[in-house]
């Protein structure tokens, strides 16, 4: 799989919630830089990740933009985040059902077809704005 392929399947299975698809496009020493946050090694700390992400929001990604190196070892994607946020996530804003609409982006690194490394951004302080905090 080229690496624009592997970078949409991901996001396919993000969409589509199949998280056994999404973590099976990881490597398993994956490196996930969350958004103003520290890096988290392996796929067992990604999959706890998802399961807190999950249970706190429902999003969408949408108007994605896929870039890749020539060498293929390299990306990144441009979306539209849209959302609900579902249960207050600790630090943040109550959550009563806000929806918001957020551009974000990701940059990759890509080892054998799967996702070695993914760090993710986006504004906070707009999401926050947003979902009235």
């Amino acid at each position: 799989m080229t690496a624009a392929a592997t970078i949409r399947a991901y996001y396919d299975a993000f969409n589509a919630g199949d998280m056994d698809r999404f973590l099976a496009l990881l490597t398993d020493d994956v490196a996930h830089d969350i958004n103003q946050g520290a890096r988290q090694t392996g796929k067992e700390a990604f999959a706890k990740f998802m399961d807190h992400m999950n249970r706190c929001y429902k999003e969408e990604l949408t108007e994605m933009v896929v870039m890749v190196n020539e060498d293929g070892t390299r990306g990144a994607a441009e979306f539209i985040v849209n959302g609900t946020y579902l249960a207050t996530d600790e630090g943040l804003p109550e959550a009563n059902g806000q929806t918001y609409r957020l551009p974000a982006g990701a940059f990759f690194e890509i080892r054998d077809g799967k996702v070695a490394r993914i760090s993710n951004y986006y504004s906070l302080p707009d999401w926050i704005a947003q979902v009235g905090g």
